[in-house]
């Protein structure tokens, strides 16, 4: 069994199977856990250096200008926009907090790849594709609950200057991070169990495999408690990286909507004649139209994309593989091309009213969101509509 110690603060050291595993937990924009670190990685010179990191989020550590490269049409097109608007105002909010404390985001993780060099240590990436445990995430969580959390990370971008560096260090402390994590499983358990506990297991397992008989992990204070109780347990790596198929309700609701639709509308045509039918064409219409072009106009989208929303959403709700937030967003893009400073500065835009609805690059994104939300507020009220003229007659 691995035998744990508390050999400092925020430090801890795991022997097992004449290994020596040094887990250190850190904020990612405290510059007390950056200089832990360094210290850590200099006083015990291990053969491999863990960080927290996926290929792509390291990519993006090592690379930060690759914002510049980002092809928001295949973004639209591969369905990545709620996923990019995600990560930009995860990443946003720790970009603001970092800013005030005067350490850049992840100095943490700079520290150790830095350190690994100047040591000889080998790196070792051992956190689980941001992708898939989005998708894991979404697949437990849904697409409201999702939304949810997307609701509350933009509103923590602008209420960032509320957190002190007091109030992060604490966060490392056992007590404040158990009261964070149960207020987290209670509100949105599903989201938990992606984004924690099976990244706890992942980053034990990954850990543990990392070569060499001295190892330092640096992860997220968040994961510590969760890694030490996964460590040395048989853990299937496949199990956690496969990701989900979509979930069967929502091809059924997909597919079931055109079909009542028609039958609806069949219905209407027998009992109540032409008149009626048309009626029902009509208020099917105007209900997404109308839906649709409301969240276009609330993104401040191009008049063309707002037409566009009008046209297209009475048809894409009618097909379930195309989204009428796509098909804005495209012309959006297209109509205001994202320029190289709005990649540049979307960081700074994301943590202001005018910043995101000046921004090409996030109005983009927010045009694809609310233009999909008011058509699915508008499926709702069509149907509700057809149904009441079906029960009046077409009076």
């Amino acid at each position: 069994m691995p035998e744990h110690t508390e050999i400092e603060p925020n430090v801890d050291l795991i022997e097992y199977q004449g290994r020596s595993f040094y887990i250190i937990g850190t904020a990612h924009v405290s510059k007390d856990s950056a200089e832990l670190v360094e210290k850590t990685i200099r006083e015990r010179s291990p053969d491999t250096v863990a960080i927290e990191l996926c290929e792509a989020r390291f990519e993006s550590l090592s690379n930060p200008e690759a914002w510049k490269e980002t092809d928001i049409y295949s973004v639209i097109k591969s369905g990545r926009a709620y996923v990019l608007m995600t990560q930009l105002a995860l990443s946003t909010f720790q970009k603001k907090l970092a800013d005030e404390f005067g350490v850049r985001p992840g100095e943490e993780m700079h520290r150790a790849i830095k350190v690994s060099k100047e040591t000889g240590a080998e790196l070792s990436l051992v956190d689980r594709e941001i992708r898939i445990t989005l998708k894991r995430a979404w697949a437990k969580a849904g697409f409201w609950t999702l939304m949810k959390v997307l609701y509350q990370t933009i509103l923590s971008v602008f209420n960032a200057q509320e957190i002190s560096e007091e109030d992060i260090e604490k966060m490392k402390s056992g007590d404040e991070l158990a009261m964070v994590m149960e207020e987290f499983s209670g509100s949105l358990p599903g989201v938990k169990v992606a984004l924690i506990d099976e990244r706890d297991q992942y980053l034990a397992a990954k850990i543990l495999r990392s070569p060499g008989d001295t190892v330092v992990a640096v992860v997220g204070a968040a994961h510590v408690p969760g890694i030490k109780r996964a460590f040395g347990a048989a853990i299937d790596l496949a199990v956690l990286e496969k990701i989900p198929p979509p979930k069967k309700i929502f091809k059924v609701i997909g597919w079931a909507i055109p079909l009542l639709l028609l039958g609806l509308i069949t219905t209407g045509f027998i009992l109540s004649g032409r008149e009626t039918t048309e009626q029902m064409i009509i208020a099917w219409i105007l209900a997404n139209g109308i839906a649709a072009s409301l969240g276009t106009i609330l993104a401040l989208a191009h008049p063309l994309t707002i037409l566009t929303a009008f046209v297209a959403a009475p048809i894409t709700s009618l097909n379930p593989t195309i989204a009428a937030g796509w098909v804005c967003g495209l012309v959006e893009a297209y109509l205001r091309k994202p320029r190289v400073r709005d990649l540049e500065q979307i960081a700074d835009d994301m943590t202001s009213i005018r910043g995101l609805w000046s921004n090409r690059v996030i109005k983009v994104l927010l045009v694809v969101v609310l233009a999909n939300l008011g058509s699915s507020v508008g499926t709702f009220i069509g149907v509700g509509w057809i149904v009441s003229l079906l029960g009046g007659g077409g009076s």
